[in-house]
């Protein structure tokens, strides 16, 4: 395990050192804190988005990198006004209406806006950590067996819509963990050092919790997994769509679009998604002698997840 260690913090040393933009879209979680502490002397500046209305785990753990780093950190707290459009942006560089992608990403496309309007040319995120050392929750209590066989998967399947949003907007997004060195290294590092029992706890990604224990906060070492939208707050759009929109209103949208584009709709999140996508696509077309969503007929590499409307299991 120490000579594993020892390697992958050599490697993501030089992931980092090689990043040659000066801003980071800091969460405050694992991922982004290894990255601040790899460039804390190059004074990089950090922006944390931060939902105004919602509540949003991650503001007090990025604070805490910053002052531990001494990284400028601004610190974008967004109205739901300003998500919602911001969300239709989102749909429009991504094409689908996947409601989980979307919630998650249009955090991305208000970092990234950001680094766009302080003329930076790139920004640093942490994609890639969670999909090569087992960070999600889900993965958690799979046996032995059953862990490399869905760690195999996810990482045949893993794609990051934040290159896609970069690209619109014209912003170089680089990834320190999705370096090929990397990739190749942690696809060899064996599932029982990924998860693993600690202080009565069971942990994702232990080997790089235990790798950076001691060199960055003990509360950020050990901070249990937060996916975006529950850091920044955007979970909370959800609630939203379900306060807004009645009952009565989604039942009879979600009767209209099955007839007219035989489209299942799951949720009222999800129905104000679909109607954004629909002003700038076509309806998924099903594919004959291709696995598709039976929820949207979109054709599915993975067949317990779809792209399209973030159905999942399918």
């Amino acid at each position: 395990m120490e000579d594993i260690s020892k390697k992958l913090y050599q490697m993501l040393k030089e992931s980092c050192d090689s990043c040659r933009s000066n801003t980071i879209a800091l969460s405050g979680g694992l991922d982004s804190t290894i990255i601040a502490y790899f460039l804390k002397e190059k004074k990089p500046n950090a922006i944390a988005i931060i939902a105004k209305d919602f509540v949003a785990n991650d503001l007090v753990y990025c604070q805490r990198v910053s002052k531990e780093f001494n990284i400028p950190l601004t610190i974008n707290q967004v109205s739901t006004e300003d998500i919602l459009r911001a969300i239709e942006d989102t749909i429009k560089i991504l094409k689908n209406f996947n409601d989980i992608e979307i919630r998650n990403n249009v955090v991305m496309y208000l970092a990234i806006k950001w680094a766009k309007e302080q003329n930076s040319a790139g920004i640093i995120t942490g994609d890639g950590a969670d999909e090569l050392f087992a960070g999600y929750s889900f993965l958690i209590n799979k046996s032995e067996d059953e862990l490399d066989k869905e760690i195999q998967r996810i990482c045949s399947v893993m794609h990051f819509p934040t290159q896609k949003i970069g690209n619109a907007l014209g912003v170089v997004v680089e990834s320190p963990f999705l370096d090929k060195e990397i990739v190749e290294f942690a696809k060899k590092i064996p599932s029982n050092l990924k998860i693993r029992d600690e202080g009565n706890k069971r942990h994702g990604k232990w080997i790089l919790r235990k790798t950076f224990e001691g060199k960055i906060p003990q509360q950020i070492t050990w901070r249990e997994k937060s996916p975006m939208q529950d850091g920044s707050g955007t979970a909370g759009l959800s609630n939203l769509f379900d306060s807004v929109i009645s009952d009565q209103v989604f039942l009879k949208k979600k009767m209209k679009i099955k007839e007219k584009d035989g489209i299942m709709i799951r949720t009222k999140e999800s129905m104000h998604y679909y109607e954004v996508y629909r002003k700038l696509y076509d309806i998924p077309v099903k594919i004959h002698g291709i696995n598709s969503c039976p929820y949207c007929n979109f054709s599915v590499e993975d067949s317990k997840f779809c792209r399209m409307c973030g159905a999942f299991p399918i």
